[in-house]
């Protein structure tokens, strides 16, 4: 059997649904020979592990354990969806103060245990929040973490895709940037529909600005609209892209999508926030986004929103205050 890699991939809260997917796809896509899968709920924790052995796969070694200490010793990949879930009538930036919490516990963890880890994905929301504080606890450098943000430039995608009524592979780099969010920046300069730039449809009759500005805020409401279909967030898309985004750390296919990243710029510092990125083996680097002087206008407003929420953070006490960052990890 081929798999990317021999070294241990640890799922996070692998005993919930977006969890017990992902190590189903981590299995399914050969990721690694070595998966364990981790939990403080033991019961749940077990059952997910007794339907993967169901499955019959072959080749791969995975283990499953309630004990932090066991599953991250030696662990070379992290994935974690390890916090509470978003629930009807709530926003993501509802769970802010006990996620900020979990990701706190995280991050201290991957440092007593696995300090050589050579790259975290974090997506439990507000994954941008929850992902600087992962990254400042653990010590690691900034290029060995990223958060799930495709997530809202695949909904680009599908309404866009639905819109024109043609199939999804004709709308390429559909792109969302800043937070994974309320206030996330929606770019329509990037994106082409079917080879002509989706700028130039806007406006038109192909597609008026009136159905522009409704399909825009049907993507910015898209995780609202899974919950109201099916009762829970969604578990089966972030589980798959976060999984995608673990594979191209191990060196395998480019993430074909924009990541959450750690930006530290004149214009946008000290904060974790979807850009055009390349994940690779040798970790993440965030390349510039470009946009018209509006959809940057948006970034910048995006990037204003999550300041807030990490500052809110700083306030409860759960983070330093910046400039006292470089103190808990010396590679920022």
């Amino acid at each position: 059997m081929s798999f990317l890699t021999n070294e241990k991939l640890t799922i996070v809260g692998a005993a919930g649904m977006i969890g017990s997917n992902m190590a189903q796809c981590a299995m399914m896509m050969k990721l690694s020979s070595n998966i364990c899968l981790y939990d403080p709920f033991a019961p749940a924790l077990e059952g997910v592990a007794e339907e993967l052995y169901h499955c019959g796969f072959e080749g791969v070694n995975f283990t499953f354990t309630s004990d932090v200490k066991e599953a991250l010793t030696d662990a070379k990949y992290i994935i974690s969806s390890g916090g509470a879930a978003r629930k009807a009538g709530m926003t993501r930036e509802d769970l802010l103060k006990g996620n900020a919490e979990i990701a706190a516990e995280l991050g201290k963890n991957i440092r007593q245990y696995c300090p050589d880890v050579k790259h975290i994905v974090v997506i439990f929301n507000p994954a941008d929040i929850t992902g600087l504080i992962t990254l400042i606890y653990s010590g690691v450098k900034p290029s060995c973490v990223t958060t799930l943000a495709a997530l809202d430039s695949t909904r680009l995608r599908s309404e866009l895709s639905k819109y024109f009524g043609i199939p999804a592979d004709k709308i390429v780099n559909s792109r969302t940037y800043g937070g994974h969010g309320e206030q996330m920046a929606v770019f329509a300069s990037t994106t082409k529909v079917d080879g002509t730039p989706l700028s130039e449809i806007i406006g038109t009759d192909k597609m008026p600005q009136k159905d522009w500005e409704e399909l825009r805020q049907r993507v910015i409401q898209g995780g609202k609209h899974i919950i109201d279909l099916r009762g829970r967030s969604s578990f089966q898309s972030p589980a798959f892209l976060s999984v995608e985004m673990i594979a191209a750390a191990m060196g395998g296919a480019p993430f074909r999508w924009p990541a959450g990243v750690y930006v530290n710029t004149p214009e946008f510092n000290h904060i974790m926030m979807a850009m055009e990125t390349s994940i690779t083996s040798k970790g993440v680097e965030y390349i510039p986004v470009e946009g018209t002087p509006e959809e940057h206008q948006t970034l910048v407003e995006s990037y204003k929103h999550l300041c807030k929420l990490r500052d809110e953070v700083i306030e409860m006490g759960i983070i330093p205050e910046i400039d006292k960052w470089h103190e808990v990890n010396s590679n920022l």
